[in-house]
């Protein structure tokens, strides 16, 4: 922008200094032609009146007439200020004011004599080298009888007129020096006031185009460059809220690509890879730097999924398809992949929509399960009832003894089978969170042995020893019942399990915080056993529904398969855990630890 204010402050100097030039040209051209021709009409008036009064027919020899007419010559001069020369008609000077005539060549040929001989009188301008300077030379031819007998010429020095137009043009150099100097000043602000708010606007616009949106153009004028810079700031106004809206509908949907649960994979029509979200990278286990930029044949990824997206670039159709990956870990996945077109373009890429359906389908599992085990677990009961029944109605009432049993297997089947139903509405309800926990404190060692009391018949049934090792002063918030549920199921459960003759013992303690803070206190309840244990590969699953570690052993023992998943559930809601630690052929040990108060 300096570059073109220096530009424009120049031509401005140009065109002023080229006027003021051509003026001063003009001026002195006037003025030298005017002076000029006051000169000739000066000069022709002399040579007018010196006619009058020379006599151009003197007699005599040769010499005497040049004397004669080098006296007048220099006589006339003195007069005149100017050298006069006589010549005779042939151009013979007869003689001359400044030098000797014998030294003078034939003047016949010069421009003014022969100008005076065709037209009356003769002008010239020349330099003469006899003198050494400019001189105006104007002849008149002198006629006797209508014919030429001689020429009087005047000549006069130039040196005053060049004088003259050489002051003229000294002042006018000064004054184009002068002139140049203001039409400087006055270029450069007048350069300054029509650039500087053009460097301004183009400023702004550099920043609009570097994405600064918030410069504006600082409008003093209604002119055309106030206009271009209001407008300016109007294009920055719209700019700027079309990049904000841009801006945050990027970050919108870059909050929903970074937070959607589902990954999300885009490949362009070169079959790169261009954008992957974190749910994406967790699924297929490599990060953004690993696969972005990459072919998706070359990304490492499994052999299934790179034919479904070879597929579907074939097929340019959308393909649904449930593929079981095994890297980082083993899940279901289920592939949507849709075909991107755009507007003018029949092929754009490809986005890939990628759901874990593992969780879904080990749900859909489980409870085809659990349909099975509770159509296996009512129907088994119910064959019992309906079997016997149609034998004693087949003729078994009469024999006392045997009808007897055949009722008391009805009566223990049907008290299973309410078991059963009552242990699934239970647990359905406590899934539903229906039953409202009722928080009180709870001394627990009048409370732990009340429940063993409870279990004590159970026990010496089997010759299984109950222990119990809780304090006397420890007490805890729960809801009382659901917390004697949960004792009472595992006690159940381990003299369920354990052989007769063996021991099943609860212990409680309570367990400060690692800080300090009292509202993180908890008791943590031991239920050991020296039972037939559980396999490690069963752990993870024994409180599912209706999974039995040893079925023939669970069904003799008459468990509903329930007990377990209901004591999780319980533990849960009373923001406690539950964990299990076992041993084939020695025993289990189940911890739970609840908060001491809630």
């Amino acid at each position: 922008m300096n570059m073109f204010r220096a530009r424009l402050t120049l031509i401005f100097m140009a065109l002023i200094g080229a006027s003021v030039l051509a003026v001063g040209i003009f001026m002195a051209n006037v003025l030298r032609n005017s002076y000029m021709d006051s000169l000739k009409v000066n000069m022709e008036r002399e040579l007018r009146v010196i006619m009058t009064t020379v006599n151009m027919q003197q007699s005599g020899s040769d010499q005497e007439k040049t004397a004669f007419y080098t006296k007048q010559a220099e006589l006339l001069k003195k007069s005149a200020d100017a050298r006069v020369t006589f010549l005779r008609a042939d151009g013979k000077v007869l003689g001359d004011s400044d030098r000797p005539a014998s030294e003078l060549e034939s003047h016949a040929g010069r421009e003014e004599i022969v100008q005076a001989g065709r037209e009356g009188i003769g002008y010239a301008t020349r330099y003469s080298e006899s003198v050494g300077r400019n001189l105006m030379y104007v002849a008149l031819p002198v006629q006797q009888g209508g014919d030429n007998v001689g020429y009087i010429r005047l000549s006069m020095s130039l040196t005053e007129i060049e004088n003259s137009i050489r002051n003229v043009w000294l002042v006018l150099l000064g004054g184009l020096a002068a002139v140049f100097v203001l039409a400087g000043l006055i270029s450069y602000r007048i350069a300054f006031n029509v650039t500087r708010p053009i460097e301004l606007i183009t400023s702004v616009a550099q920043q609009i185009t570097d994405m600064n949106y918030k410069y504006r153009v600082t409008v003093n004028k209604k002119d055309e460059i106030g206009q271009l810079g209001t407008a300016i700031n109007r294009m920055a106004d719209s700019l700027q809220l079309q990049m904000e809206r841009i801006l945050e509908d990027e970050s919108r949907l870059k909050s929903v690509l970074e937070n959607m649960i589902s990954g999300v994979v885009m490949i362009d029509r070169e079959g790169q890879i261009v954008l992957l979200n974190r749910s994406a990278e967790d699924i297929l286990g490599f990060s953004s730097q690993e696969l972005l930029g990459k072919r998706f044949d070359q990304a490492k990824q499994q052999y299934e999924f790179t034919q479904l997206i070879q597929e579907c670039i074939e097929s340019r159709e959308h393909i649904r398809d449930e593929v079981v990956f095994y890297f980082p870990s083993e899940r279901i996945l289920e592939i949507n992949l849709n075909p991107i077109s755009q507007s003018g373009q029949d092929w754009s890429g490809l986005l890939i929509v990628l759901h874990d359906i593992t969780a879904i389908r080990r749900l859909e599992r489980m409870r085809s399960e659990f349909v099975a085990n509770v159509s296996h677990e009512l129907k088994t009961p119910i064959a019992a009832v309906k079997g016997f029944a149609e034998t004693l109605l087949a003729g078994a009432l009469n024999d006392k003894d045997t009808a007897r049993s055949f009722l008391q297997i009805i009566f223990d089947e049907s008290e299973r089978l309410n078991r059963l139903i009552g242990d699934l509405l239970e647990l359905s309800k406590i899934e539903s969170k229906r039953i409202p926990l009722q928080f009180s404190p709870i001394h627990l060692q009048p409370f732990v042995t009340n429940c063993l009391n409870v279990l004590n018949a159970q026990a010496t049934s089997k010759d299984i020893k109950l222990s119990m090792d809780v304090p006397s002063d420890l007490f805890i918030e729960a809801d009382e019942d659901r917390l004697r549920q949960i004792l009472i199921n595992l006690l159940s459960n381990g003299i369920s399990y354990t052989p007769e003759g063996g021991q099943v013992s609860i212990s409680v303690r309570h367990v400060p915080s690692a800080d300090g803070l009292a509202e993180a206190d908890q008791v943590r309840f031991t239920i050991s056993d020296t039972g037939i244990g559980i396999p490690k590969k069963d752990i993870p699953r024994i409180f599912e529904r209706f999974y039995r570690v040893d079925k023939a052993r669970s069904r003799v023992s008459g468990g509903t398969g329930l007990g377990l998943s209901i004591v999780k559930h319980l533990t849960d809601l009373h923001k406690g855990t539950i964990r299990v630690q076992s041993e084939v052929g020695v025993g289990s040990t189940f911890r739970i630890d609840m908060p001491l108060i809630h």
